[in-house]
C-alpha cells in the first residue's frame, strides 16, 4: 500500500554528538543512513525527499534545500511547506532508522481530520520527527521561527496535534551518539 503523501526525510542536522554527519554514515549496506532511509519509505510513499542544508548525498534522489540560516527542524517544516504544494506530509528523522511501516501504518489508520499534526508519542514522550504534518500548522509554525522559538515539542503542545501511542521506545531509538550508531550497526 502507498500512502497518498509525500514523505521527507530530515538529514540536515548539525550532528554535533555524534562527532561526524551522521546523515551520512554507512547503514545496512547502504553507502548512508539517509540512502537507507530513502530506500526504505520509497515503497511506501508517491514522493519521497531529502531535506537538508546543502546536498551533499552520493545517490540520486529529490532534495528540499532548507532555506533558513538556522539550524532548526522547524525551519526544515516551514522551507517544506514553502516549496511544495502539498497539504499534508510524512517527517522521519534520518537518525530514526528502527521506524517500520507498522508505525507509519499507525499513525496513517488513527489520523483524523480536525489536526494540525499526527505525531507518534511513545513511553519515552513525543517523537516530533516521526509524524504527519498539515500546512494549517504553519502560521504557527511562522509565528515560533519569528520569534527564535526553535522547540518543536512546544510547538506540538500550543498546536492542534494529535499524540499516536506506542507502546514501545525501540523503534524510536534515535542515533545520537557512536556507540548508539555501533549498536544499532549490530542489530541490523
Amino acid at each position: 500500500m502507498k500512502y497518498g503523501i509525500p514523505a521527507v526525510i530530515f538529514a540536515g542536522g548539525k550532528s554535533s554528538r555524534m562527532g561526524r554527519d551522521k546523515a551520512l554514515l554507512p547503514f545496512s549496506g547502504f553507502n548512508s543512513l539517509t540512502e537507507y532511509q530513502y530506500n526504505r519509505l520509497q515503497p511506501l510513499f508517491e514522493h519521497v525527499y531529502i531535506s537538508s542544508k546543502e546536498e551533499k548525498f552520493d545517490f540520486k534522489a529529490p532534495f528540499i534545500s532548507d532555506n533558513y540560516a538556522v539550524f532548526s527542524p522547524l525551519a526544515g517544516i516551514i522551507s517544506i511547506f514553502e516549496i511544495l504544494d502539498e497539504d499534508e506530509i510524512f517527517i522521519l528523522s534520518v537518525d530514526a532508522p528502527f521506524v517500520d511501516e507498522t508505525v507509519i501504518q499507525k499513525l496513517w489508520e488513527e489520523k483524523k481530520k480536525d489536526f494540525d499534526t499526527i505525531i507518534a508519542q511513545s513511553p519515552n514522550g513525543i517523537q516530533p520527527l516521526c509524524g504527519i504534518y498539515r500546512r494549517s500548522l504553519l502560521p504557527l509554525a511562522k509565528e515560533y521561527l519569528a520569534e527564535n522559538r526553535h522547540r518543536l515539542t512546544q510547538l506540538l503542545k500550543e498546536a492542534k496535534s494529535q499524540f499516536i501511542c506506542f507502546a514501545d521506545d525501540t523503534p524510536f531509538a534515535n542515533l545520537n551518539h557512536p556507540h548508539e550508531y555501533e549498536a544499532a550497526l549490530k542489530q541490523n
